[in-house]
């Protein structure tokens, strides 16, 4: 029987994420520069949005194995009560089981506990079917990037009023 739960990341989860994004980014030919493959935190996933106030990385995790995950954070360098919905990402066998829905679900009420206005979050072109779980899940299409995220690899910009 599988068990599958989202929780918060632990500190033994770290390396299970960091392959699990440099695998979605290799799988999927995503560039490596100027995307989340680049960020420093990546291989440390749970100190880095432990050193963030109002931040959480998810992880779904089936049978102790981590098979998708997502954060959100304070927009980086962006004035207003905004959050970035970040590095959310899942394996192939995570996929068209309805789980990016209950991360995203996840993620948003956190957002909203803190207290936050709005949910921002950048993607790639090709991405249609993150971006039609984004669509679905109420996000909005911006014609510009808000704050600096240091992604200039991820031209599509999304935002949710919460």
């Amino acid at each position: 029987m599988q068990t599958t739960v989202i929780r918060k990341i632990v500190p033994t989860d770290n390396e299970q994420v960091a392959k699990l994004v440099r695998y979605v980014f290799e799988e999927l030919g995503v560039p490596k520069v100027g995307t989340a493959y680049a960020d420093k935190e990546l291989d440390t996933m749970y100190e880095a949005f432990s050193a963030i106030p109002n931040a959480d990385y998810y992880v779904i995790e089936e049978n102790g194995v981590v098979i998708g995950g997502a954060g959100i954070a304070p927009l980086a360098n962006h004035e207003g009560n905004v959050c970035e919905l970040q590095k959310m990402y899942f394996l192939p066998k995570a996929r068209g089981r309805g789980l990016g829905k209950k991360l995203i679900e996840t993620c948003l009420h956190q957002a909203k506990a803190y207290g936050f206005e709005s949910c921002y979050l950048e993607t790639m072109p090709y991405m249609k079917a993150a971006q039609a779980l984004y669509k679905k899940n109420g996000f909005d299409y911006l014609d510009s990037a808000m704050g600096c995220t240091g992604h200039t690899s991820c031209p599509v910009y999304m935002l949710k009023k919460l």
